[in-house]
């Protein structure tokens, strides 16, 4: 009898043993890094990096109860989209780290990763996928379930965000594949198409029944309209609702150069912070909100000049406008009691910086917190976590060191956070007395809101090519900038490299019949650049002359191939003959 007791004993023992081995202490906490992984914290916030870098990149990212953490990838391989990771020995870095989930598509807009009562739920371009975890495994090692699938394919804003609410809802977005529903998509002049039938089936928020396998859009229900990218989506519990940071219009001064001034489309329009309802009209494509002037403007393709308000003040107004073009790409309501009292109930939202504030720096790459009350902000905006970039000047994107992605938050209530330039994960948590936390603690995360990348810019003293550019260089500042940047490596994403890749350095791809063809006839969908897939979405540039291509052609060969040789404008001409291109 005594060597069953003590046989059951030594079970119990090691039951905990293991358990503790999996799960980890919630109440303690690792040790901080020195220098935080590099970020800017407010007060006693401290961070750790859970994992340096994935092959692969990252999107969003969810954490279990356990303390798993399972991140999208942002660039999927034959081996899986996912990754998880594990922390064995509680010093808060992982050191198991698989992937998993080999599903059909693999573009690199895939988005979401939630848990939600047991399951896993991720998305890639055009499906929602979930798998139910397993309480033994760190990978799961259930069926793979489609929830819905998209059939309209691959396209510019095609993220897919998901949110549940508490009756067995999902929200997922379906984003418009346009800039402001032009009859020629980002072509300069083009105007809007009357009634924009994109809004049939895009442009919105479509909800489901979450545990439905095999549905089509058609299944769903349109919950909300007029929001042509969503990536930041999450259901409030506190409130009961849904809200999203939407992603505002680009290229006010590329698509009408009259009308807007390089500086008012660089500021222009906000990332609109919205309470979604059954039944809400954002007002994409024919409003956009202005910051500046603090109400919703008729875009220029509905007949707007940057002052004309027509009906904007019917739709939906923001809870909260900031900042144009900082992209917005993740929102989490902090449920934890990990962090002060203060931040309970309250916003956290991943801005992955701006691609299309030049000739003024880039801006944004931050986490964002807004201080909630009664279904809105109790105060403004702050910055919680800086430093990702690497620098407090952002000239081009791809500068950027680090962009943040996605958060999540832990089971002990620390905040997790992906990047998607190198795959960083870090983690963020608290170490003082939180009941001695104090608003001051926020003062010199205050004082960085003076830096270039939070500051409005000065028309004049912030602008970085103000009187150094002529010819091929200015117009490659005016019209290729905003894609492909001013170093010519592209935003990492939709818009692809011109800096060292074939299309430029020479070889089967880039004689100069085929830049000049591009060009003038664009170039939509999936494209390979140094051997990474891009979803291409690249406008007709026939409304340039034919010396004007032949300029911007030689800047680009000269600057981003070392290829010496001119475009001239005869070659231009002779193309365009042959195309029957006006």
């Amino acid at each position: 009898m005594k060597n069953r007791f003590v046989l059951f004993a030594i079970a119990i023992v090691a039951f905990f043993i293991i358990s503790f081995t999996i799960t980890g202490n919630k109440d303690t906490l690792p040790p901080a890094d020195k220098n935080n992984g590099g970020l800017f914290l407010p007060g006693h916030f401290r961070a750790v990096v859970v994992v340096d870098s994935l092959a692969g990149r990252a999107r969003h990212l969810a954490v279990n109860d356990n303390g798993d953490v399972y991140v999208k990838l942002r660039f999927p391989d034959s081996i899986g989209g996912n990754v998880a990771l594990r922390d064995t020995n509680h010093d808060g870095k992982a050191d198991i780290i698989q992937k998993f989930a080999n599903y059909e598509d693999k573009g690199s807009y895939g988005t979401s990763m939630r848990i939600h009562k047991g399951y896993l739920y991720f998305s890639s371009e055009i499906n929602v996928y979930r798998v139910k975890l397993n309480p033994n495994s760190l990978v799961p090692d259930g069926k793979l379930e489609l929830i819905v699938h998209d059939t309209h394919g691959e396209h510019e804003h095609d993220a897919k965000p998901l949110a549940f609410d508490n009756k067995g809802h999902m929200y997922v977005a379906f984003g418009a594949p346009s800039n402001a529903c032009q009859e020629q998509n980002r072509v300069p002049g083009s105007m809007g198409i009357a009634g924009c039938p994109l809004l049939k089936e895009n442009g919105g928020i479509w909800r489901f029944d979450e545990d439905k396998p095999n549905q089509l859009q058609a299944d769903g229900m349109r919950y909300a309209t007029g929001l042509r990218s969503i990536v930041a989506m999450d259901w409030n519990t506190a409130e009961n609702c849904l809200y999203v940071v939407a992603h505002g219009r680009d290229d006010l001064r590329l698509q009408f150069p009259k009308l807007f001034t390089p500086w008012e489309s660089a500021v222009s329009p906000a990332e609109e912070f919205l309470k979604i309802k059954e039944g809400t009209d954002a007002g994409w494509p024919y409003y956009y909100y202005d910051p500046i002037k603090k109400k919703k403007l008729l875009n220029p393709e509905y007949g707007g000049d940057g002052k004309k308000v027509g009906d904007g003040a019917k739709y939906a107004q923001p809870i909260m406008a900031f900042p144009a073009h900082w992209a917005p790409n993740d929102l989490l309501f902090y449920t934890g009691n990990q962090f002060p009292a203060r931040y309970k109930n309250g916003a956290f939202i991943a801005f992955h910086g701006s691609t299309n504030r030049s000739p003024y720096p880039q801006a944004g790459f931050f986490i964002c917190f807004v201080p909630f009350k009664g279904g809105k902000p109790a105060g403004p905006w702050e910055i919680f976590a800086d430093g990702f970039a690497g620098h407090n000047t952002i000239v081009s994107v791809s500068d950027a060191v680090y962009r943040p992605m996605g958060v999540s938050q832990g089971p002990d209530g620390s905040l997790y956070i992906s990047d998607t330039e190198k795959g960083r994960v870090w983690r963020i948590f608290y170490q003082g007395d939180k009941t001695k936390f104090t608003t001051a603690q926020l003062a010199k995360m205050e004082l960085r809101k003076k830096l270039p990348s939070f500051k409005t810019p000065d028309v004049m003293r912030n602008n970085l090519m103000s009187g150094m550019l002529t010819g091929g260089a200015k117009l490659y500042a005016t019209y290729c900038t905003n894609c492909h940047q001013k170093n010519g490596k592209g935003d990492g994403n939709l818009f692809p490299p011109l800096a060292g890749s074939e299309w430029v350095t020479g070889g089967k791809y880039m004689e100069k019949e085929t830049a000049i063809r591009v060009l003038l006839n664009g170039l939509e969908g999936p494209v390979k650049v140094k051997n990474v897939p891009y979803n291409s979405v690249m406008p007709k540039h026939n409304f340039l002359t034919d010396d004007q291509i032949a300029q911007v052609l030689t800047y680009i060969r000269n600057n981003f191939g070392n290829n010496s040789s001119l475009v001239t404008a005869l070659e231009v001409k002779k193309i365009r003959a042959s195309l029957k291109v006006k």
